[in-house]
This record gives C-alpha cells, sequence and structure tokens, in this order.
C-alpha cells in the first residue's frame, strides 16, 4: 500500500457532460494507505480459499428481490459487455449489456471464459457487498469518494486527468479506455474490450496504477446527484466526507445507489469520459459487471 499524505484539495470536475460533478469544492483529508493497484483474481482467490466465500453472482438471486422476473430467469449470473454488431443510439444501455447466467469473478463473461493465466488481471463481477467481505478479512476498508479523488489527483490540482492536461500526451496512452466507434467497433482484439493487466500504464505522481481506467472501483459513498452543491453551500471547507446519509439518484428514485470512481476500459467521449478525474459512475450495490472491481484503503 502506498501511503497518501494528509492535505486539502478542489474536488469535483468543470466538465459539462457532468451534472453530477459541479460545484468545485474544497475538502481537507487526513492521511491514509490505499492499495497501489486494484484487488486482483490472485487477491481475490486467496481469500476465497481462506474463507470460502460465495460472491452475490455465484448466488440464486432471491424471489422477494425480482418479484416481477419469471422464476426461470431467477438464476446465478452477472452482467457482461456485449457489443451490438451495429451502431446504436446511445441513450439506453440495455442495447450493450446482458445478464448472463454463469458469469462470475472465475468467469468474468460468462461460463465458458476462465480466469486462467489472468493472475494479474483486476477480479471482476464483485458486488459491493463482495468488496466489503474482501475488504473486512483484509482487515482494511473501501475508500471514501473523496479519498478516492484525492489519491487519483496524485497531487495536481483541477487537472482533468490523473496525470495532467492531456489525455495522450506526446500520443502515449495514459490507461486502459474504450478506443474505436462505441458501442459497435472496438479497436481491441477480436472487438472485445477488456481489462488489463494491473499496472500496464504508468502510475500517478504517487505511485498509485489504473487510477483511471481499466476497471471501476466501489467507493463507501452513497450516491447523490446534488451532494456537491450541498457541499459547497455550506461555504466552508468540508473534513474527511463519508458522503450522504443515504442515495439519491433523479434518474431512478427508488434504487440506492453506491458512488463508483475511476471510469473503466468502457470509458469513451462518445459516451462516457469518466476516466477523467472528478468523473462519477453509480451502480445498485447488489450488482455486478465484467467492468467493475475494487481497492482498498487502510487508516
Amino acid at each position: 500500500m502506498v501511503w497518501i499524505p494528509a492535505g486539502e484539495f478542489s474536488m469535483g470536475s468543470d466538465n459539462p457532460k457532468f451534472d453530477d460533478t459541479r460545484p468545485w469544492h474544497r475538502v481537507r483529508l487526513h492521511g491514509f494507505w490505499i492499495s497501489a493497484t486494484t484487488v486482483t483474481n490472485d487477491d481475490f482467490a486467496r481469500f476465497v480459499k481462506a474463507t470460502g466465500y460465495i460472491t452475490v453472482a455465484e448466488r440464486k438471486p432471491n424471489p422477494a428481490d425480482f418479484p416481477k422476473a419469471p422464476l426461470k430467469n431467477l438464476v446465478p449470473g452477472s452482467l457482461v459487455f456485449t457489443p451490438p454488431d451495429h451502431p446504436v443510439e446511445l441513450n439506453d444501455d440495455s442495447q450493450w449489456w446482458r445478464y448472463v447466467p454463469g458469469a462470475n469473478w472465475r468467469h468474468p463473461s460468462g461460463p465458458h471464459s476462465s480466469i486462467q493465466g489472468r493472475d494479474r488481471y483486476p477480479v471482476v463481477q464483485v458486488a459491493y457487498e463482495d468488496a466489503l467481505a474482501y475488504a473486512h478479512w483484509a482487515h482494511k476498508r473501501l475508500p471514501t469518494e473523496a479519498e478516492y479523488e484525492y489519491a487519483e489527483r496524485g497531487g495536481l490540482s483541477c487537472k482533468p486527468f490523473a496525470w495532467g492536461d492531456a489525455f495522450t500526451p506526446a500520443g502515449k496512452d495514459m490507461a486502459n479506455t474504450f478506443h474505436g466507434h462505441f458501442p459497435d467497433k472496438s479497436a481491441a482484439k477480436n472487438n472485445r474490450p477488456d481489462a488489463m493487466p494491473v499496472g500496464s500504464f504508468p502510475p500517478n505522481a504517487y505511485g498509485l496504477y489504473d487510477m483511471s481506467g481499466n476497471v471501476w472501483i466501489w467507493t463507501s459513498d452513497w450516491y447523490q446527484a446534488d451532494y456537491y452543491k450541498s457541499l459547497a453551500a455550506t461555504g466552508k471547507i468540508t473534513v474527511n466526507p463519508k458522503g450522504p446519509p443515504f442515495s439519491f439518484d433523479p434518474k431512478e428514485p427508488g434504487v440506492p445507489k453506491r458512488v463508483l470512481r475511476g471510469g473503466s476500459f468502457l470509458c469513451t467521449d462518445q459516451f462516457c469520459s469518466r476516466y477523467e478525474v472528478g468523473g462519477r459512475g453509480q451502480e445498485e450495490p447488489s450488482s455486478s459487471a465484467n467492468h467493475i472491481g475494487f481497492r482498498l484503503v487502510a487508516d
């Protein structure tokens, strides 16, 4: 793990596409430790071997949680990015996400996939409670949203990227993001964008790898779209914020969500450029997908 010194910073983003990241507001944090990379398949396998833990995606869904779903559909599985074979309007992400029976951390893209030879890839298909269980076992915790952004910035103030002002400085890729025409034509091998081994790109100034791109990271904060506005309205520096007391997403008012940070290999400026520092994601805690992972912090 890497020590992040105590400090104060401007949190947020001025990207006009990010309605929930404004305005800038000042935050002060105590020092903390954060893992240099995301938790890997090898790390998670040791946890499962030691505890016998079964992830959410490996369990049969509870019919009480999905009263409108046919019983035949309630089988263990998870979400897998499945690109369409033609261009689509980008107003409905169900066009490129599919619930795949048998998809889980051992089989990220479905039962015919495997993590064999992928020990140093980030573990994916982990729901929020799976990440919490690992953190408890490791005697650590998940980062707050503020801790994540502070660490991601690496000491750079108000920059759009963890490495500075240019997305590809001198033409060099700095993170694993989507290349091609989203979502139907990826420039990746076999038109299948995917995670890459941890540490495939240069670290930021704090020595942290993959803080942007590769896989989304669970944070401990509940998601509220206007949370930053409420903090800024106080006119004070917020000290060690841990997020709002409850979740509210105006797009899905009845669905509580946790904040995701960092973006993933599916982020692109054509749809989601949330590999930019300050970009926020949100997901229902029991959800998992093949572009969501986690990393740990400690006091």
